[in-house]
């Protein structure tokens, strides 16, 4: 990933149960390609991380409120999973509006694990092809998306992976969105 995304900024909509992992890896990798990350959350101060949902993995310091936030202050938005933070997310009308707004602007959007929650909430998930962790297919079929299991998927601006394991792939996919390229997976498609 040689991609240059100096001067782009990326947000990432995450609150109190986030999977460490699955905000960290991908922000080291935008952080790396030249993006400006910010944690955006419902609440100022900082946001607890969980591993594997249950057990306690530090802590992330909050840039900004969503409630503050305007899409047109961002390129791209990524959304972590674990059950909690997104379960949190869709009950808060200002995250949903946020969310809802910026897949509605064509700008891209990643979603991985339970992340797709929200999208769901948002009334943006209806007939796109979507990919998220196994527990929650159902919703998004019931929600009038097309669900696959892939490592990664892109459907316009939406790119959405399963779980931690497709990291590489989803990191990948969002730089590439960023940067205007394409990915190996998307050349398969």
């Amino acid at each position: 990933m040689a991609a240059d995304l100096q001067g782009k900024r990326v947000a990432i909509l995450a609150a109190d149960g986030v999977e460490r992992v699955e905000l960290e890896q991908p922000r080291e990798v935008l952080d790396r390609a030249g993006a400006q990350t910010e944690v955006l959350s419902i609440h100022d101060g900082e946001i607890e991380a969980r591993k594997n949902d249950l057990d306690e993995a530090g802590t992330f310091t909050v840039d900004g409120l969503v409630a503050d936030a305007s899409v047109g202050d961002y390129d791209a938005l990524l959304l972590p999973g674990g059950t909690v933070n997104p379960d949190q997310l869709r009950v808060d009308e200002g995250a949903v509006s946020f969310v809802r707004d910026f897949v509605e602007s064509g700008k891209p959007v990643a979603a991985i694990c339970h992340g797709p929650w929200t999208l769901i909430e948002a009334g943006v998930a209806t007939g796109r092809t979507l990919t998220s962790f196994p527990s929650i297919r159902t919703d998004l079929r019931n929600a009038g998306a097309n669900v696959v299991d892939q490592e990664v998927v892109v459907d316009t601006n939406l790119i959405t992976s399963r779980s931690p394991e497709d990291l590489p792939a989803f990191s990948e996919a969002i730089v590439s969105q960023l940067a205007g390229t394409t990915t190996k997976e998307e050349e398969k498609s």
